[in-house]
C-alpha cells in the first residue's frame, strides 16, 4: 500500500511544473478511469462489435483478419506495373517487351472502361424507351397522349388529397392543328385506297401518300417524310399514275398489281433465289431516290448561284454538272488542290457526279468524248467505266475486275495526291475495300455515303444488303438523327436509313417512337403492307410497350392492327368511320402464313370496338346500319366495306360483328345499342328478352332519366315493328307490352289522371280485381310463372294500382254526379281494392313490410 502511495506521490511530481492554479485537478478512481476508457473506444470508427465478431468468424476460418490488414496497410503500389526482374539500362529487348505488356495492359482496361460506359449508356437509353413506351401506352388507354415534356404526368405527380387524378390530367385535346389537317390529309388517302380494293383495282398509294405530304409540307422535317416516301416509291416501282380505263374491265388487263405484289417473296425463304432479287431491286430503288434527291440539290445550287455556275445557253445534263463543280470546286480561280484536270475540266469529277445522279449514258458519253486523254493516263479506263455502266447489276466480269484492283493497288491506295473522284469511281466498279466505307471529299454528307453503301453493295459478297443492314444498325438512330430533343436533330433520317436497307419494320418503328412522326409511321406501314413488304406480328409476339417484336430466332416482324388502332382510338369517337376505313388496312395481312388468320380475327374485334365505341352517337346507324320508317332495312358503312374485312356472307357478318358487338354493350351496361344491335343481326328472340330485362330494370325510374326512357323509345318502335312482321311472338314479346303499358300508367298517374292509369292497369290483366277468391287464388299461384321482369316489379306495379284505385275514390267522392252513381262506383273501388289485397296478401312473401302497409292503409282510406 506504502508503494502505491510513493508511486502516486512521485507521479504528481513528475506533471507539478505544468500545473495551473485556474485549471482545477481531476481526481478519478481506478473503476471511473477504465469506463471513461471503455467510453472512449466504443466511439472511434471500426471498434464496433460487428466487426468484433466478423474477426472471430474470419478467425474460425483460419482467416487472419489483422495480418491481411496490416500487409493491406504497409503495400506499396508503386512498383505495380514494374518488371518481376530488374531490367539492366543496356537490356533494350527486356524494355520493349515490357512497354508492349504495359500497353496491352492498358489497352485492355481502357477497353473495359469503355465497354462498361456504353453498357451503362444503353441501359439507361434503353429504361427510359421502355419508360416512355409504358407511359405513352398508359396515357393511350386512358384515352389521352402524353408530349415530350410530360405536362400530364407532371400534372399527375402534383396532385395531393385526391384533388386530381389521372383523367383530369389526360382530359384536354393535344391535338393541335396542324396534326388535325396532316391527319385528314392522309384519310382521304387511306379512303381511295378502299375504295380502290373494293373495285378490285390497284391504287398507287405511296405516291398519293407524296402529294399529301408534300401538300402539308412546313419544314425541312417534312421534306424528309416526303423524301421517305420517295424513297418506298422507288423499291416498289409504283408508278406515279395508272393507265387510262377506256372500258370496262380494262383495268384487269392494263393496270399494274400491286397489292401484296412482293409478300410471297418477302415472307418466304430469305435464302432464296427469288429473296435475293427483291433485295438487290431494294438496294437499286433505294439508290435511285438517292441520285434523284442529289439532281434536285445540283439544279438548287446553280440557281441559287449563277455567278459562279455560269451555265450559260447549254441545258445538258453534261453542261449543268459542270456547272455545279464550279461552285462547290473552285475558288479564287483555282481548283481544289487534289482534283485533277484534264485539258482544265476535272472530268474525274464530272464522270463521279453523273454516276451520282443517275445520268449513267451522259456519264459514258463524256467518258467517251474525253478517252484519248483518259486513256494517256489510266490505260483501258474508258473500256472498264462502259463495261460496268452496261453490265447487269454493275458488276464486272472478273478480267475487269482484277485488272481495277491492280490499279488501285499499285498507284492509288497510299497515294495522299490521288484524285478522290477518281478513287471513288475505281473503288465503284470493282467494289474494292467495301469495309472502308468512306471516300475523303466524295461522301461529305449522310446522304451520299449511304449512296455510295449502296452502290457497292453485292449480294454474294459480304452479306450484301443484309450485311449493310447489319452496319447501319450497329451505328444506331443517333448517328443519323441526332440525340433526341435537339434543335438540329433530323427526325426521320434514321427510317429512311432503314427503309433503304430493306429493314421496314424498324423503319416504321423507328417513326412511331416520336410523336411527331407517329402519323406517317402508320402510313408507311399501310403502304409497305399493301404492297407486301410488312411482315406482320402473331398475337403471342406482340408486346403492350412496342409494336415491333424482335427475335433472334427470325427477322423482324410488326403488329400493324397494334398501331392502327393506337392511332384511330384518337379520333374514333368523333370519326367512326373514318377509323373504320384504317381497320380495313389490317386484312391486308390475311394472306401471311400462320397469322393471316389472326389478322383477320383482330380486324373483326377492331371493327366491334368502333361500334361499341361510336356509342349510339351521331351517324352510329350510319356505321351499323337500321330500318326506315316503312320498316326495310338499309346497310351500314361496315356491311358494305364486309369484302375488305373477308365477311363472306351476311350470317357471318352478322355472328362475327353485330351480335357479338351487341354482347359486348351488353355486358357494359350499353342495353339500348345491344338491343339495335341484335335487332339488325336478325336476333329477334334475344331483341325481346334484352328488352324486357331492360325494362324490368328502367321500369320504375323517374320520367327525367334519360336512359331509361330511351330504351322505353327503343323498345315501342320495335315492338311496333314485330307486331308488323310478326317476329318474336312468346312470353317475351308479351312481357314487353305489359312492362311498356305499366310506364304509361306511371305517366298517366303522375299527370294527374287515376282513371286512365287504372284503365291500363287492368288491361295488362296482372292483378284481379273481379273479387272472385278462386280465380285470384289461382292468380297468385300462377305468378311464379310470369317473366321475371314482372315478378321483379310486383312492388311497383301493386302500389301504381292502388294509387290509382285511390285517386279515382277521392275524385268520385268529391264529384257533383248523382249520388246512386257515385255510390255504384265507389263500391265498384273498393271491391277492386279488396281483390287487390287478397292478391298482395297471397304474395306477402314478396315485397317489403313497408309496401305491404301503404297498400293496406290506403286500403283502409278507401273503405272508409
Amino acid at each position: 500500500m506504502a508503494d502505491l502511495s510513493s508511486l502516486l506521490t512521485q507521479s504528481k511530481n513528475l506533471t507539478s511544473h505544468l500545473s495551473r492554479p485556474d485549471l482545477p485537478s481531476v481526481n478519478l478512481s481506478l473503476d471511473q478511469i477504465e469506463a471513461q476508457s471503455r467510453r472512449l473506444v466504443s466511439r472511434q470508427p471500426g471498434t464496433s462489435t460487428d466487426t468484433d465478431r466478423a474477426n472471430y468468424l474470419l478467425a474460425q476460418a483460419r482467416v487472419d483478419a489483422s495480418a491481411l490488414s496490416n500487409s493491406i496497410a504497409h503495400l506499396n503500389t508503386s512498383t505495380t506495373f514494374s518488371p518481376l526482374q530488374p531490367l539492366q539500362d543496356t537490356d533494350v529487348g527486356g524494355y520493349l517487351r515490357h512497354a508492349h505488356e504495359q500497353n496491352l495492359i492498358s489497352t485492355i482496361e481502357e477497353g473495359r472502361k469503355e465497354t462498361q460506359e456504353e453498357f451503362y449508356r444503353v441501359l439507361e437509353d434503353r429504361t427510359r424507351r421502355d419508360w416512355e413506351a409504358k407511359k405513352k401506352r398508359v396515357f393511350e388507354e386512358l384515352g389521352g397522349r402524353v408530349g415530350g415534356d410530360s405536362r400530364a404526368l407532371t400534372e399527375m405527380k402534383k396532385s395531393t388529397h385526391g384533388k386530381s387524378s389521372l383523367m383530369q390530367s389526360t382530359a384536354t385535346p393535344s391535338l393541335t392543328l396542324q396534326m388535325q389537317n396532316k391527319m385528314m390529309a392522309y384519310d382521304r388517302v387511306i379512303t381511295n385506297l378502299n375504295a380502290a380494293r373494293m373495285r378490285g383495282i390497284s391504287y398507287p398509294i405511296v405516291h398519293s401518300l407524296i402529294d399529301a405530304s408534300v401538300a402539308i409540307a412546313s419544314d425541312s422535317r417534312s421534306y424528309q417524310m416526303t423524301q421517305n416516301f420517295h424513297i418506298l416509291s422507288k423499291i416498289t416501282g409504283e408508278p406515279p399514275a395508272l393507265p387510262p380505263v377506256e372500258h370496262a374491265g380494262a383495268h384487269i388487263l392494263n393496270a399494274p398489281i400491286f397489292e401484296r405484289k412482293y409478300a410471297r417473296v418477302y415472307l418466304g425463304d430469305p435464302e432464296s433465289r427469288d429473296a435475293q432479287a427483291l433485295r438487290k431491286q431494294i438496294a437499286k430503288g433505294a439508290r435511285e431516290a438517292l441520285e434523284e434527291q442529289y439532281w434536285d440539290v445540283l439544279e438548287r445550287t446553280v440557281q441559287a448561284r449563277p455567278q459562279e455556275a455560269r451555265l450559260g445557253g447549254d441545258p445538258s445534263v453534261a453542261n449543268r454538272v459542270r456547272a455545279f463543280l464550279l461552285v462547290r470546286y473552285y475558288r479564287n480561280g483555282e481548283w481544289e488542290d487534289r482534283i485533277e484536270l484534264f485539258a482544265g475540266k476535272p472530268i474525274w469529277a464530272t464522270l463521279f457526279y453523273l454516276v451520282r445522279t443517275g445520268y449513267a449514258q451522259e456519264a459514258l458519253s463524256v467518258a467517251l468524248e474525253f478517252k484519248q486523254v483518259i486513256d494517256h493516263r489510266e490505260r483501258s479506263f474508258v473500256e472498264d467505266f462502259k463495261a460496268w455502266l452496261e453490265s447487269l447489276d454493275r458488276k464486272l466480269p472478273k478480267p475487269h475486275r482484277d485488272h481495277i484492283q491492280s490499279t488501285y493497288n499499285s498507284h492509288m491506295l497510299h497515294s495522299s495526291t490521288v484524285d478522290p473522284f477518281k478513287l471513288a469511281l475505281y473503288k465503284l466498279m470493282g467494289k474494292l475495300e467495301p469495309t472502308r466505307r468512306s471516300v475523303p471529299l466524295v461522301t461529305t454528307t449522310t446522304e451520299d455515303w449511304l449512296w455510295f453503301q449502296l452502290a457497292m453493295v453485292d449480294e454474294t459478297e459480304e452479306g450484301g444488303l443484309r450485311g449493310l443492314a447489319d452496319v447501319l444498325l450497329g451505328y444506331g438512330e443517333r448517328h443519323f438523327d441526332g440525340p433526341a430533343g435537339q434543335p438540329n436533330s433530323r427526325r426521320g433520317v434514321w427510317a429512311g436509313v432503314l427503309l433503304m436497307c430493306g429493314q421496314f419494320e424498324r423503319a416504321v418503328a423507328a417513326l412511331w417512337e416520336h410523336q411527331e412522326t407517329e402519323i406517317e409511321a402508320v402510313h408507311l406501314a399501310i403502304a409497305l403492307a399493301y404492297h407486301g413488304l410488312l411482315r406482320v406480328s402473331s398475337r403471342a409476339e406482340t408486346s403492350d410497350l412496342t409494336p415491333l417484336t424482335l427475335s433472334p430466332a427470325a427477322p423482324p416482324s410488326l403488329s400493324l392492327s397494334t398501331l392502327i388502332w393506337r392511332y384511330v382510338r384518337q379520333f374514333v369517337k368523333m370519326d367512326a368511320k373514318e377509323a373504320l376505313q384504317y381497320v380495313y388496312c389490317v386484312c391486308l395481312a390475311a394472306d401471311q402464313p400462320e397469322v393471316g388468320r389472326e389478322q383477320v380475327e383482330g380486324a373483326w374485334e377492331l371493327a366491334r370496338r368502333i361500334i361499341v365505341l361510336a356509342n349510339s352517337g351521331p351517324g352510329w346507324e350510319e356505321l351499323v346500319g337500321g330500318f326506315r320508317p316503312d320498316g326495310s332495312r338499309f346497310n351500314g358503312v361496315i356491311e358494305q366495306g364486309a369484302g375488305l374485312l373477308k365477311l363472306e356472307n351476311v350470317e357471318q357478318f352478322n355472328d362475327e360483328i353485330l351480335v357479338r358487338a351487341a354482347r359486348h354493350s351488353e355486358e357494359n351496361d350499353r342495353v339500348s345499342e345491344a338491343i339495335k344491335l341484335y335487332n339488325l343481326a336478325g336476333e329477334y328472340d334475344v331483341v325481346v328478352m334484352c328488352l324486357a330485362q331492360a325494362l324490368g330494370n328502367t321500369i320504375a325510374q323517374p320520367s327525367t332519366d334519360e336512359k331509361a326512357r330511351a330504351i322505353e323509345k327503343t323498345a315501342g318502335d320495335i315492338l311496333r315493328h314485330y307486331e308488323r312482321m310478326n317476329r318474336a311472338v312468346g312470353k317475351d314479346r308479351d312481357t314487353v307490352v305489359k312492362l311498356l303499358r305499366i310506364r304509361e300508367a306511371i305517366e298517366a298517374k303522375n299527370s294527374g289522371k287515376p282513371e286512365v292509369a287504372l284503365e291500363i292497369m287492368e288491361s295488362t290483366d296482372l292483378i284481379p280485381l273481379n273479387g272472385d277468391v278462386a280465380k285470384i287464388t289461382r292468380r297468385a299461384e300462377e305468378f311464379k310463372d310470369l317473366h321475371e321482369a314482372l315478378q321483379r316489379n310486383l312492388q311497383t306495379y301493386l302500389p301504381l294500382t292502388m294509387d290509382s284505385l285511390a285517386g279515382v275514390h277521392q275524385k268520385v267522392k268529391a264529384s257533383m254526379v248523382a249520388d246512386a252513381t257515385r255510390q255504384m262506383t265507389l263500391s265498384s273501388i273498393r271491391k277492386k281494392s279488396r281483390s287487390l289485397m287478397i292478391f298482395a296478401g297471397i304474395l306477402k312473401y314478396r315485397m317489403s313490410p313497408d309496401v305491404y302497409s301503404y297498400l293496406a292503409r290506403l286500403d283502409v282510406e278507401i273503405a272508409l
